[in-house]
């Protein structure tokens, strides 16, 4: 009698027949319901369920994974898992890949370089099909000797890792939104713009700091290079950055936050030092979250679509999968303003 709890080479195949038999369908249809192939017809998927519900029959995935060469896995490795832009980048992803058959093991790095590399291990003992990773740091030794060693695609979330040329790159057009922000503030009159964004080494930071200065540039005007302040993407960064600037005998006139856990701190330091967005100083964001928007008055926004950029990531990822041959891409997703009630002229 073939064993029904999906051990053993041949058991397990003898089960999968018996699956086969009772569903009333070909052997290699209940491998692809099994394996969740996205060409399966609903009643096809239905009968062999009913069989295999009916059976008892518990598939061995690990058995089935060594014999095809393929865990149908993939890891994402997200920098900070409490940021809500995550939940939608992972989203856009997970949804993509699940219609391709796979399944998205989610990883948090803390914005952690060390845990980067010990995930990228991690993923790479496990070895999964394909990694999309956000890195905490592009240039880390360890991370970067992980990933070389990554016998599967890679696709870098809006990173530049030039010792990692294998790897396709799902990015966003930040200089021009912020370029497109910064010009919208020159425009309604502001000079003395502050800009408080993330570390310097990180492509975001580059992309928008490129964006900011172009806009001074084409209109010949110097910008105060005091009003500028790289380092983290948290709130306490923000908080910390904003209060300096706003505690000036000659303070900003205007706010750049280059990301939506910045604003979180600038908003913070604006409340405790009794000041309003769109009344008493300009205020522009990165990023559509839920705070931004409903937000009194609500921020104007440089966004871009976050889901959309996951799908991308997962696209990039499933072709280097598919195809080994398939040259590495780079995908720019484009960013658009979104002007609200925070940002308002000044007369200088």
């Amino acid at each position: 009698m073939a064993r029904r709890d999906g051990r053993g080479g041949k058991g397990s195949e003898m089960t999968m027949r018996e699956v086969a038999v009772r569903a009333g369908v070909a052997l290699s249809s209940v491998s692809r319901v099994l394996n969740n192939h996205p060409d399966v017809s609903e009643s096809m998927r239905a009968k062999v369920l009913t069989a295999v519900s009916e059976l008892s029959y518990e598939p061995n995935l690990i058995a089935s994974s060594l014999r095809r060469g393929s865990t149908m896995t993939v890891g994402f490795i997200v920098a900070d898992i409490s940021n809500p832009l995550f939940a939608e980048f992972s989203k856009g992803a997970a949804t993509e890949l699940d219609l391709a058959g796979y399944t998205m093991v989610l990883a948090n790095s803390e914005f952690k370089k060390e845990r980067d590399a010990q995930l990228a291990r991690l993923f790479r003992w496990r070895r999964v099909d394909g990694l999309i990773i956000s890195l905490a740091d592009q240039d880390h030794p360890e991370t970067i000797a992980e990933l070389q060693r990554l016998e599967a695609p890679i696709v870098l979330f809006d990173r530049d890792a030039p010792q990692l040329p294998q790897a396709s790159t799902v990015t966003a057009d930040h200089a021009g939104g912020i370029r497109r922000a910064t010009d919208h503030l020159l425009d309604l009159g502001h000079r003395r713009i502050a800009m408080i964004t993330g570390p310097s080494p990180l492509r975001p930071t580059q992309e928008r700091m490129r964006g900011f200065w172009e806009a001074y540039k084409a209109r010949n005007i110097g910008h105060p290079a005091d009003l500028v302040r790289l380092g983290s993407f948290d709130a306490a960064f923000g908080e910390a950055a904003a209060s300096e600037f706003l505690q000036r005998s000659s303070p900003p006139t205007a706010i750049i936050s280059g990301s939506n856990q910045l604003l979180v701190g600038v908003l913070r330091a604006l409340h405790r030092m009794g000041l309003r967005p769109g009344r008493d100083i300009a205020l522009v964001s990165c990023d559509d979250v839920p705070l931004a928007e409903l937000h009194h008055p609500p921020i104007t926004i440089v966004h871009r679509d976050t889901i959309h950029m996951g799908k991308v990531a997962a696209e990039l990822l499933l072709e280097r999968i598919r195809d080994e041959d398939a040259p590495p891409r780079l995908a720019t997703v484009r960013t658009e303003l979104l002007v609200r009630d925070s940002t308002f002229p000044i007369t200088v």
